[in-house]
């Protein structure tokens, strides 16, 4: 066996029997002792009975890194053995010439398994058939990173034709992504297939917004498998990446109509002054991006959570998970722990990785990740 692949193997399944035996002696309940008592009984107060400590009860395995549906983390071990090694180093090249790529992939997959599940549809151009997702409102000049998929994908289809869904590309960048930045390492299991479609209208209706209450972009999550939990834990991923200045102007000179900055921002007189130098109050200026995480740009921590319990999120949507007690307190226990941030990141990441996959002679696998042929 070639040496490299020996290597990448053995330190893979070092880390994979690390994470089962994390999953062993680890202890959480501590950290959510104050958690959720009433509505949210799916596992923040008995030993997460949608899986986070006791196993997905709905089928999909043992524990939080299990089986997962027909996804087998070795699916393509004979077929396609270095393929975890061609997306790490697609990635690693995409992120060295741009290092907000990372948060752009990671988006990439989210904004894929929210749509129809993870099925690669969020790759494909419109046809004559569909109107797709890429110009969705929530992707339009927004959603990034197909051009990184692509040529990853050529590079696997040289090695393995017709063999490696685009939907599988799309989940183990999202992962190299992170581990890129510092955060946690998951194993990803495989075997999606690709969509033969894509839906605009799902992508505009299904995507959350970051002007949505909490309580709608919960319903959102719920719908397709997840839960409270998974929202805070998921919002973590703004720990990395920017945002346009559309999305939040509204906080530095207009909140709620008032004429005026949101107190919380303006209560921070430093980053008021950078986000409104970076965001000035005229339409010019919508398009500019300003950092998620202005602590660790493209560190994957969990300074996004510090960020909150200093009421200097930059989006409504993060700063409004302390509105509510529950997310509250999950949001404080990340900023105090990162280990258990990281842990539980990883768990919601396979978990949003099931979402409405399709395995087995469903769908297809395509040669090119933009044309569904």
């Amino acid at each position: 066996m070639d040496r490299k692949i020996f290597s990448y193997c053995f330190i893979t399944h070092l880390a994979i029997l690390s994470l089962f035996c994390n999953d062993v002696v680890s202890s959480f309940s501590s950290g959510y002792n104050d958690g959720p008592k009433n509505g949210y009984n799916n596992g923040y107060n008995s030993g997460y009975n949608n899986g986070y400590n006791g196993g997905y009860n709905n089928g999909h395995g043992s524990r939080g890194y299990g089986m997962f549906s027909n996804l087998d983390y070795r699916f393509y071990d004979r077929s396609c053995p270095r393929l975890q090694m061609m997306v790490k180093s697609g990635v690693w090249q995409a992120f060295k010439d741009d290092s907000r790529i990372a948060a752009s992939l990671l988006r990439l997959h989210f904004h894929d398994c929210f749509v129809n599940g993870c099925d690669g549809s969020i790759l494909l151009d419109d046809s004559e058939d569909f109107k797709g997702e890429k110009n969705a409102l929530p992707n339009r000049n927004s959603v990034r990173g197909f051009d990184v998929i692509e040529d990853i994908k050529t590079v696997i289809e040289s090695a393995c034709p017709l063999t490696v869904s685009c939907a599988d590309i799309v989940a183990l960048a999202a992962r190299e992504a992170v581990v890129l930045t510092g955060g946690p390492f998951w194993p990803v299991p495989l075997g999606r297939r690709d969509s033969l479609t894509a839906s605009e209208q799902a992508a505009n209706t299904n995507l959350p917004s970051p002007f949505e209450p909490l309580e709608n972009i919960t319903a959102k999550f719920v719908t397709l498998g997840l839960d409270f939990k998974d929202v805070v834990v998921l919002s973590g991923a703004h720990t990395i990446g920017f945002a346009q200045c559309f999305v939040f102007k509204h906080r530095l000179f207009n909140f709620k109509g008032s004429g005026q900055p949101d107190p919380n921002l303006a209560a921070s007189s430093d980053l008021l002054s950078k986000l409104t130098d970076t965001c000035p109050n005229v339409d010019s200026s919508n398009s500019n991006l300003a950092a998620l995480d202005a602590a660790s740009v493209v560190k994957f921590d969990n300074a996004y959570y510090v960020n909150l319990m200093n009421n200097v999120g930059l989006l409504d949507s993060d700063q409004i998970l302390m509105s509510d007690s529950n997310a509250a307190a999950l949001v404080k226990s990340y900023s105090e722990n990162p280990y258990l941030f990281s842990r539980d990141f990883a768990v919601s990441m396979v978990k949003m990785g099931n979402i409405g996959v399709m395995t087995g002679s469903d769908g297809v696998i395509r040669a090119k990740c933009g044309f569904p042929g």
